[in-house]
């Protein structure tokens, strides 16, 4: 029966068959599963439960006037004939609602829709407005389409050279002085403390008076660092030019870089990237110092924000429209619904001239996706291809020695990846790789 249930499906059937044994019951009752539904309520079913003031504690203590115990219980315990309906029922309303999956929202409508049980007189204590919830319910299970996995997610596993990111300008001093910090200390491979060390004797720079502003300075961290008896928290598995934790540093920035629509890494993309990978020496101090990284990010992020490149403008778009269908991925297909929604670059005016509107782009999008069951719970990630279409929309604007990668370099990178789903889009829509490239020419020409 549970081949068709999804993990968290499953995982309300076996979190109710667990709160069945530690209450002493011979058998698992409909009660039990309300319990787990809140227990593992997560995105728009946990919201749901908050909307009435609903807690597991305060849940248990109201259900457990109507469960009885038993004191012959077995490590296999039974479901009863009502739970074994209400499984029933789930199966039925996943078939009408179009799904081959079974998804935690189908339990959860099943459960506070059943009225041979006392749950509908456990959620009236709390003011549950069922009709509500089972209208919300209804239509994030009744959707059209109902995939698990997007199209597009693989593992991404891939590193890059960094042989010519700190070439640029921005870089070039703060690595100067990483590396002579090395040295000094006697040290071969490059790690985060002293690419952080020098970052922080930049200067009266507004990364580093941000940064000041919690409480860590040049002179802080040193004397912090000096504390560090070992560089254990740099190394994992083997010696590189960058200690390990360095590199997944670098990796995160150069990524870090792309997203917020920059052509080069800057000393902003690196502190965002430590207090992102939350990993070695540096990350390490200003932990010790009790600082707020989130917020740190939030602050150092409010100057790059309000130059709103085109291309951090598109992302923060495409995980809109991620987020509107359910997913927390974001692949190719979201970077053109962000390129349309935009609507103000070349990339936009060339899409619009081509007569591709946002209400057929979404359309199309969401036959190819599906609707996922994600929400807002997780953080937002780029599938390898996307990652791949930055890649290329980033060495296009350095070939044209740009500071920031415009939408036009994204629109090009998306068109060079013919099987990316964005592609698949376009073609759905009638244009092709041709007609835009002409059409990116035309535009351009018509703009100087």
């Amino acid at each position: 029966m549970f081949e068709r249930f999804t993990e968290k499906a499953v995982n309300v059937v076996s979190e109710a068959q667990n709160l069945a044994k530690i209450s002493g019951c011979a058998e698992v009752l409909p009660e039990h599963l309300l319990l787990a539904l809140v227990k593992e309520a997560k995105g728009v079913s946990l919201k749901i439960f908050r909307m009435y003031n609903v807690s597991y504690e305060a849940m248990a203590e109201e259900a457990e006037k109507y469960i009885k115990t038993s004191s012959k219980t077995s490590e296999n315990i039974p479901f009863s004939n009502a739970f074994k309906d209400i499984l029933k029922h789930t199966l039925d309303l996943a078939a009408k609602s179009g799904n081959s999956n079974i998804l935690f929202e189908h339990i959860f409508l099943t459960v506070i829709s059943d009225k041979n049980s006392n749950i509908q007189a456990i959620l009236d204590k709390f003011g549950f407005d069922i009709y509500a919830a089972k209208d919300l319910l209804t239509k994030l299970s009744q959707r059209k389409i109902k995939r698990l996995e997007h199209p597009e997610a693989e593992e991404d596993d891939e590193k890059h050279s960094f042989e010519s990111v700190y070439e640029g300008e921005a870089l070039a001093d703060v690595f100067d002085r990483a590396v002579s910090k090395l040295s000094a200390k006697g040290y071969e491979i490059l790690g985060t403390e002293q690419i952080m060390a020098s970052i922080l004797e930049s200067g009266d720079t507004e990364l580093v008076n941000t940064i000041k502003k919690f409480g860590l300075d040049s002179e802080t961290f040193e004397q912090k660092l000096a504390e560090q008896s070992s560089r254990q928290s740099e190394y994992e598995d083997k010696k590189i030019i960058f200690t390990p934790n360095a590199f997944l540093m670098m990796n995160s920035a150069l990524q870090t870089a792309k997203e917020l629509g920059s052509s080069v890494i800057t000393p902003e993309h690196i502190v965002l990237s430590v207090l992102k990978t939350k990993r070695g020496l540096a990350y390490d101090i200003i932990k010790s110092l009790g600082i707020n990284g989130d917020k740190m990010s939030e602050d150092i992020l409010k100057p790059i924000e309000k130059q709103m490149p085109e291309t951090l403008t598109i992302m923060k778009l495409a995980k809109e429209e991620a987020r509107r269908i359910g997913r927390n991925i974001v692949g190719t297909e979201m970077f053109l619904l962000g390129i349309i929604a935009e609507g103000t670059s070349v990339a936009f005016e060339v899409l619009n001239d081509l007569e591709i509107t946002m209400k057929d782009a979404r359309l199309v999008v969401e036959n190819l996706v599906g609707y996922g069951n994600e929400y807002f719970d997780k953080e937002i990630t780029f599938t390898k291809r996307a990652k791949r279409v930055l890649e290329k929309a980033w060495l296009s604007a350095k070939k044209y020695n740009k500071n920031k990668i415009e939408a036009v370099d994204l629109l090009l990178a998306l068109v060079e990846e013919q099987d990316s789903l964005a592609m698949k889009a376009l073609d759905q829509l009638g244009v092709d790789a041709v007609e835009i490239k002409h059409g990116i020419q035309t535009v351009s020409r018509k703009n100087r």
